[in-house]
């Protein structure tokens, strides 16, 4: 018996239930009616201009309506001089925007992220323009340009210019009255992504910075500015992207003119699809917009090594 006993295997150990796959996929079921209505309301409409784009569509002209295969793409890179004017001057406009606004809103995240007295509201008033809506901004900036009880009356009265002109409807000064005004919307965005960051920097790196001796610009080139990389690439890809695709305010502000001299390409698209109706040519425009902006940001997050080492 002690024998049998001592060669007796030992007890199996309790089976494990087998996981139920329902809590799993639980989270997917959760959020699949937000997930197909994102895809609807997106892909959709995606895929319509795609659709379109190849078509001649225009809702006053049925009778020439139907597949137009690549006709759009030709004319648009071949007989059509606005699609290259609009291009470069939405390019310029890109530029002079986004570069203004970074080092202003640069500026703006240093001086808030100090110390004073009323510090709370001097971040307030900073920030306010940004929830401020496009058309809101243009219909301020409209009044302000006023020829009539704007600014330019105004420096009339000190003897700064002369009565009537209108900064918006002069070629020589409509670009940068524009770009004022957007500034002035623009600037809060980038303050407040890199103050945001500025935040999440060690205080110890700056003491340590200033026992070696290193002053305040070579604390701001080799410890503030790696710091900020990747904050400063995704903002200005953002805000890039953005004033590409601005039309609220350039519309209000100028409608593209004068002489088309602010039409941006996004702005050429609306006109032609709102205005014109054509709407197989005007989603053509679209998708050549749609790879220039995806090719461009592709190059820039490459060229930038976003999310690399500071």
């Amino acid at each position: 018996m002690a024998q049998a006993a001592a060669v007796a295997k030992p007890p199996a150990p309790p089976r494990r239930r087998r996981a139920s796959a329902t809590p799993r996929r639980l989270p997917y079921l959760l959020i699949a009616p937000a997930a197909l209505l994102m895809l609807g309301f997106i892909a959709y409409p995606v895929l319509s201009v795609f659709y379109y784009s190849l078509q001649e569509y225009n809702p006053t002209k049925p009778w020439r309506n139907g597949f137009a295969g690549l006709d759009n793409f030709t004319h648009i890179f071949t007989e059509d001089p606005l699609f290259w004017d609009t291009l470069v001057f939405s390019a310029k406009w890109v530029f002079v925007e986004v570069g203004l606004q970074l080092l202003f809103g640069l500026a703006l995240a240093l001086i808030v992220n100090q110390t004073f007295v009323g510090r709370g509201l001097g971040r307030a008033l900073v920030f306010s323009p940004w929830a401020v809506s496009g058309v809101l901004t243009s219909a301020i900036w409209v009044l302000l340009y006023n020829s009539q009880t704007g600014i330019t009356r105004y420096l009339a009265d000190m003897g700064i210019g002369e009565y009537g002109v209108s900064w918006l409807s002069d070629t020589s000064t409509v670009f940068p009255a524009a770009v004022v005004a957007d500034l002035w919307r623009g600037v809060p965005f980038f303050a407040i992504l890199i103050l945001a960051d500025l935040q999440s920097v060690s205080k110890d790196l700056y003491e340590a910075a200033e026992v070696d001796g290193a002053g305040r610009f070579k604390q701001f080139w080799h410890i503030t500015l790696p710091h900020l990389k990747d904050a400063i690439i995704l903002s200005t890809l953002l805000r890039a992207v953005w004033e590409f695709n601005n039309v609220d305010l350039l519309y209000t502000l100028t409608g593209g003119g004068p002489a088309g001299s602010t039409t941006t390409l996004p702005l050429y698209i609306a006109n032609t699809s709102v205005d014109a109706h054509d709407f197989g040519y005007a989603s053509a425009l679209t998708t050549v917009a749609f790879v220039i902006l995806l090719f461009c940001s592709m190059v820039y997050l490459r060229l930038s090594k976003f999310g690399g080492e500071k």
